[in-house]
């Protein structure tokens, strides 16, 4: 049984720009300003490699308010005793998905991608592989839809990470994953 929580962010919209200094950092001072995770609110897990670090700074700077508040909700309640549903931290801007299932066979699955949320994907309690590959290394299979705010793939060439309570996952509308 696996309880996993998404927390959806709006990342269109807020294109502030001119607070996002980001753009000009080298890739060192990417990686440190990553690594340091102050903008994880204190929260201790950490992210997965495969997080790309510099549309997460782009996001983060243009979106500042919303990622804290995500942030600072996965660090303040206890994660575990959420029921299931969805927890709505600002409307249809940022919300929190909790789920509880069994994990599905890998045949019965397909890749997703969104174009309007990026999506924080935390296993809470068990563990699962999960795929993880850039939108553009798939084939569309679903168009997409804006009412779910999801295209469906698939691909040949999968690359499976292990999702654990340890580590979370970011995904942004150039990534592709597969639960």
């Amino acid at each position: 049984l696996i309880i996993t929580l998404s927390v959806i962010i709006m990342t269109l919209g807020c294109n502030n720009k001119q607070n996002d200094p980001s753009g000009d950092w080298s890739e060192k001072e990417l990686n440190e300003w990553f690594s340091k995770g102050e903008w994880k609110q204190g929260w201790p897990v950490q992210p997965d490699e495969t997080v790309d670090k510099k549309e997460f700074a782009k996001q983060y700077f243009r979106n500042r308010a919303r990622w804290d508040k995500a942030f600072s909700f996965l660090k303040s309640k206890n994660l575990s005793d959420l029921n299931t549903g969805r927890y709505e931290l600002e409307g249809e801007n940022l919300f929190v998905n909790v789920d509880e299932y069994v994990t599905r066979n890998e045949e019965v699955t397909k890749y997703e991608a969104h174009k309007k949320y990026a999506d924080i994907q935390y296993l809470v309690k068990g563990e699962e592989k999960i795929g993880v590959l850039p939108l553009d290394k798939t084939t569309i299979t679903s168009p997409y839809n804006s009412e779910i705010d999801a295209a469906f793939s698939e691909t040949s060439s999968n690359i499976y990470r292990i999702a654990s309570s340890d580590r979370f996952f970011i995904f942004f509308p150039n990534d592709a994953h597969r639960p």
